[in-house]
């Protein structure tokens, strides 16, 4: 059985990591079938809800996303994966132990992120990846994309699917 290929969009909080990752899903489900998006908001209730936000459950939520994305790609099953991820442990295990693993980060300024602050996470500033808090920033992506507001979110869709697939 040929494997799916996991899709993996990091970034700061206000990057746009669900927007573009989210898009790039769409299109993907329209030319395949099987496809399966793992947002970091909404995999928190769904598996997460039992650990909080110290590093050791952030390493244990994270070990767990990219296990279940790894079991599904396994058995033929593309995964748009959209998060955080701040230590690159993870992202090396899971360039390791996934065979087709595409790690897509979303670079802003700074300036960007805190004009964005759409959950208001910047205007608190505590308990916060990339403020108070460590991002191990991608160090070998195999996409880096600057979304600073240069390009739209479709213009850039369109770039990563000429890049991935």
């Amino acid at each position: 059985m040929e494997k799916g290929t996991v899709y993996f969009f990091t970034g700061l909080s206000g990057a746009g990591k669900t927007t573009l990752g989210g898009l790039f899903h769409r299109r993907l489900k329209a030319k395949k079938p099987n496809v399966v998006l793992l947002d970091g908001d909404l995999i928190r209730p769904v598996y997460n809800e039992d650990i909080g936000y110290g590093d050791e459950d952030r390493v244990k939520g994270a070990q767990r996303t990219f296990r279940v994305a790894k079991m599904l790609a396994d058995q033929g099953i593309d995964v748009v994966v959209c998060s955080i991820c701040m230590y690159s442990a993870v992202r090396a295990w899971s360039r390791e132990h996934i065979d087709q693993y595409r790690e897509i980060y979303i670079k802003v300024r700074r300036e960007t992120l805190l004009q964005r602050n759409q959950k208001g996470l910047y205007t608190v500033g505590t308990n916060v990846v990339g403020v108070d808090l460590p991002f191990d920033e991608p160090q070998h992506p195999d996409v880096v994309v600057e979304n600073d507001g240069g390009e739209t979110p479709e213009a850039i869709v369109e770039r990563l699917e000429g890049e991935l697939l």
